[in-house]
């Protein structure tokens, strides 16, 4: 027993030391060793298929497509990290009992992942050894709401491994859950001895703790224990060389925010095990590089670039990290293409910014250290959709735009890392033996030339030179303190009340059905062009206080969370705002309770409430919308729904709505476009929403089998999970003939799956008006739009903005003579491009303004330059006069090619004989130009490229006059 104990610990170690495909050698390439004795090496397709079709064909499994690597509802995550993530609302209980996420059982899939950044960030491990990487596949099977757990998990896995795979079971180990007393954990045992009895010897069946055997979701979710599944390199040659396959989670608590463990009302089963690793035991490979999923891309590296061929080095052996290289451009390239079909394109904050980064790490590595020319990552894109488009058929749906992206930043980047290497190396020329490379400097290098502080650090790596990581530790600190200081300067937001997964889970224990939510479209279009909003009876069989703690009744002006059986308001969702209002208490109708807002979590809407008198369980009340508010979202709606159409009309079908939010001031659209819209397309958009306002055609909607949806031709449907039967809003076309086998009615209309409330005719909306437009991130625009009367006081504004610049033009054009007039023109031009920049206008009419305004603020900077030479002349022909009583003076200055500024004055006992201004004019006469003053002083311009014959014209012409 000693002895086994003795074993163990030492295999512990083993686990806790040995990195993942980490070399036996690191000082120079090993050649590759037999690491299984399974036939003929299966390709990376064929071992996902195998993994897929495994579990579907024999355990039922329901194969679900991965989700996009864009988080859809977390805003805590920049990227999908876990094939379990989009799965999420069923582990927290929050799932609509109506959507198809609802009805999973058992499914299982091949889930794109990228980790970089946030708990899990591989990003600067990347090249530096044989296994990291910033995207992954994981395969995953998932059991939910007690489908089946432990026994069956751990026996599919072992059967797909030892007999699907041929993997020898003397390859494999397993870990469990060696329990936590702190927090009340027993051991696992359970799964130990599932696992020996599928006969895995009781020496490799190994206890671990919380650290290694115990998974959580983040600081506060579902969590449970794992056990998880390693395979031995050493093929029993040494000691064990461990890594971990597959990871088996058994969702059982949930961790509270105050660090506790509560029991989750349903348990789950959540496996993950990467792809790469898997297809590099499957190919006998020591790494993951070495696998077909990188070497057709390493291959067509090395024929791109000038560097010698990959060779695998890792360490000192790397001369010239020409390997790292390889690696961080083979899986870089990799990561952005993902991204990118997925929507996620290089910007400046959150995902995006992060996926700049990732890019511009892999332009450095590409172009000088692999020596590759300009414009080469793009083309290793087709590479990638090679390997994974059949997996995944986004990428080559996007494959030409992702070139185009990814061409485009490169050609941006490379002039700004050439500058940031001579500004690096001007930087170490000033530096002492032992000095530091300032913080400034790396955090400048970062702020203003866009190279990531990590790729800065590890250029300055590569020279031996340290940088100053305390330095830079305190400017961000600084940074981090004055964004915090911006943000307290906000207006508070307000608590937001939840029902967490025990409330839900509660809820549902009891029997307590979801919210009836019907009547929030009970409303009507009068004859007289006003809408009717219906009222709702309902009862009060919830009340929850802010903490979220369940009570009986509550009062004294205080804000708690109403559960009703039914609800007549719109709980926030699919981007709009919910509804505001009131509600009264059958006995108290002269006491108005407001709504401030509803959410739904899981099927039931909670209501936040102020209750100016006593609410209690079981009162029984009606529910009035504000209209006005209610309102003002259906126009602002069904305005979404028209731009989403008119912009795919003027850009093509394939542009994409990346989100949206409305509320009743206005409407903010995110869409996927290569490049700015155009004024004249700005205009055309907004003349097409116009046409189908001014028709006021019919909205429909009805409630359909979600099934029908699938066949209409150009449909438009976000990435979200929806309802079954499912609601369609259709312009002007009904729905029942939208869904017709033959219908073409879609590629001609708006017509979109939508739960959201919305106009029942177009012509409500009035008017609509694109006000604001940036660029959210690489191939992101962000819309903002205003409809009715907005609309029209922002076209109004316009109008007399257009005028007033188109007087300022006139004014200009008359040309000025006397400076204090161009500067006061200078100034007004400034003041309408303020103006211009800033107020609520139309967004197409603001870019020809600003565009016009650019083009006076130059002309009027250049008038004010002519005017400023043209006065010192002056002055200095007057200096010249007065040093000499009684003599005449006439200058003439050369300017830009052949352009003349001509100054004279005249002594006074010289007119009226002779004058300045007749003398300028002579002269400035035979320039081909004009001249203009008094009788003493004047002043005039030309061209001419003979000054010296010119001023031979002056002195005969006063000779013959004095």
């Amino acid at each position: 027993m000693a002895a086994a104990l003795a074993a163990t610990g030492r295999l512990q170690q083993a686990l806790r030391r040995v990195p993942a495909w980490k070399r036996p050698c690191s000082g120079a390439r090993t050649r590759h060793r037999q690491l299984s004795s399974s036939p003929p090496q299966p390709s990376a397709s064929a071992v996902r298929t195998a993994f897929l079709h495994f579990f579907r064909d024999r355990y039922g499994h329901q194969l679900v497509p991965s989700a996009s690597v864009r988080p859809r509802s977390d805003p805590g995550l920049l990227f999908v990290n876990a094939g379990m993530n989009q799965f999420k609302p069923i582990f927290l209980g929050t799932v609509d009992p109506r959507s198809e996420l609802a009805r999973f059982r058992r499914v299982a899939n091949s889930q794109k992942c990228v980790r970089t950044g946030g708990k899990h960030n591989d990003l600067e491990d990347v090249g530096r050894d044989l296994s990291h990487h910033t995207f992954f596949e994981m395969l995953g099977n998932w059991a939910f709401g007690g489908e089946y757990f432990k026994e069956e998990a751990c026996s599919m896995a072992w059967e797909l491994l030892t007999q699907v795979y041929g993997i020898p079971q003397d390859r494999l180990w397993v870990t469990y859950f060696d329990g936590n007393p702190s927090e009340g954990l027993a051991p696992d045992y359970e799964s130990r001895d599932i696992w020996l009895s599928l006969g895995v010897p009781s020496t490799r069946v190994l206890p671990f703790g919380s650290m290694e055997n115990f998974w959580e979701m983040g600081e506060t979710g579902p969590c449970g224990p794992c056990t998880e599944i390693h395979y031995d390199l050493s093929a029993g040659v040494g000691p064990p060389q461990l890594v971990e396959l597959w990871n088996l989670v058994f969702m059982q608590y949930n961790r509270e925010a105050d660090r506790s463990l509560q029991p989750l009302p349903q348990r789950h089963v959540d496996t993950g095990m990467g792809l790469e690793r898997l297809v590099a035991v499957l190919q006998n490979k020591h790494s993951t590089y070495d696998t077909d999923l990188f070497s057709p891309l390493l291959t067509a590296i090395h024929q791109g670039c000038r560097a010698p061929p990959y060779q695998g080095h890792v360490g000192v052996a790397d001369k010239g990290r020409i390997d790292m290289a390889y690696r961080v451009v083979a899986d870089h390239v990799r990561t952005l293409s993902i991204c990118m079909a997925d929507g996620v394109y290089p910007g400046m904050t959150g995902a995006s910014l992060i996926l700049r980064q990732i890019l511009r790490r892999a332009i450095r590595f590409s172009s000088e250290v692999l020596q590759a020319p300009p414009g080469f990552l793009s083309s290793l894109v087709p590479i990638v959709v090679e390997i994974l488009g059949d997996a995944y058929p986004e990428l080559q749906k996007n494959r030409s735009q992702i070139v185009s992206l990814i061409t485009e930043e490169e050609g941006a980047f490379l002039s700004c890392l050439e500058r940031g290497r001579r500004i690096i190396e001007r930087t170490l020329s000033q530096l002492g033996p032992s000095e530091l490379f300032p913080a400034e400097v790396a955090w400048s290098l970062s702020g203003n030339l866009g190279l990531p502080l990590d790729l800065v650090g590890l250029m300055l790596e590569e020279k031996g030179i340290q940088l100053d990581s305390a330095g830079l530790q305190q400017l961000s600190q600084e940074e981090a303190q004055r964004r915090s200081q911006a943000q307290q300067a906000k207006p508070a937001e307000k608590l937001e009340l939840c029902l967490d997964v025990h409330a839900l889970g509660h809820l549902r224990k009891q029997g307590v059905p979801p919210t009836d939510d019907s009547s929030k479209y009970n409303y009507s279009l009068l004859p007289n062009g006003c809408y009717e909003f219906g009222t709702c009876e309902a009862e009060i069989i919830r009340l929850y206080s802010l903490d979220g703690v369940a009570i009986d009744s509550v009062g004294g002006g205080q804000r708690c969370g109403l559960l009703l059986d039914k609800t007549c308001f719109y709980a926030e969702q699919g981007g709009q705002a919910s509804d505001r209002g009131y509600l009264i208490c059958k006995g108290q109708q002269d006491v108005l309770f407001p709504v401030i807002g509803a959410q739904t979590y899981g099927g039931f809407i909670l209501h936040e409430v102020i209750a100016p008198e006593t609410l209690k369980v079981g009162d029984q009340v009606q529910l009035y919308v504000d209209e006005e508010w209610r309102l003002g979202c259906m126009k602002k709606h069904t305005a979404t729904h028209l731009l989403s159409w008119a912009l795919r009309q003027e850009l093509g079908p394939g542009t994409e709505q990346c989100g949206s939010h409305l509320s009743p001031e206005r409407l903010r659209f995110d869409v996927s476009t290569l490049a700015s819209l155009t004024p004249k397309q700005l205009q055309t958009v907004e003349k097409t929403i116009q046409e189908a306002v001014g028709r006021d055609e019919p909205v429909y909607m009805a409630e359909v089998a979600l099934e029908l949806t699938t066949q209409v031709p150009g449909l438009r449907s976000l990435n979200e999970i929806y309802p079954d039967p499912v609601r369609v809003v259709s312009v002007g076309v009904p729905v029942a003939s939208v869904l017709a086998p033959t219908s073409q009615a879609a590629l001609h209309t708006s017509v979109e799956l939508c739960c959201g409330t919305h106009l029942l005719r177009t012509g409500a909306i009035g008017d609509l008006t694109i006000v604001g437009e940036r660029q959210l991130s690489k191939g992101i625009i962000r819309l903002v739009a205003v409809t009715g009367e907005q609309a029209q006081q922002a076209r109004d504004v316009g109008q007399n903005l257009a005028e007033e610049v188109e007087a300022t033009v006139a004014r200009l054009s008359q040309g000025n003579q006397d400076i204090r007039m161009a500067q006061q023109l200078s100034k007004d031009v400034g003041r309408l491009s303020d103006t211009v920049d800033t107020v609520v206008m139309p967004q197409w009419q603001r870019r020809e303004l600003q565009a016009v305004l650019k083009k006076l603020q130059r002309r009027a900077n250049t008038a004010i330059r002519k005017l400023e030479v043209e006065l010192l002349l002056v002055k200095v022909a007057k200096q010249l006069c007065e040093q000499v009583p009684g003599t005449s003076v006439l200058l003439l200055s050369a300017q830009a090619p052949g352009k003349v500024l001509c100054a004279c004055q005249v002594a006074q006992d010289a007119v009226p004989t002779f004058t300045a201004e007749t003398w300028a004019s002579v002269v400035c006469s035979q320039m081909g130009g004009k001249a203009w003053g008094s009788r003493v002083v004047a002043q005039g311009t030309g061209n001419t490229g003979d000054v010296e014959a010119m001023l031979n014209i002056a002195r005969s012409f006063a000779l013959s006059q004095l």
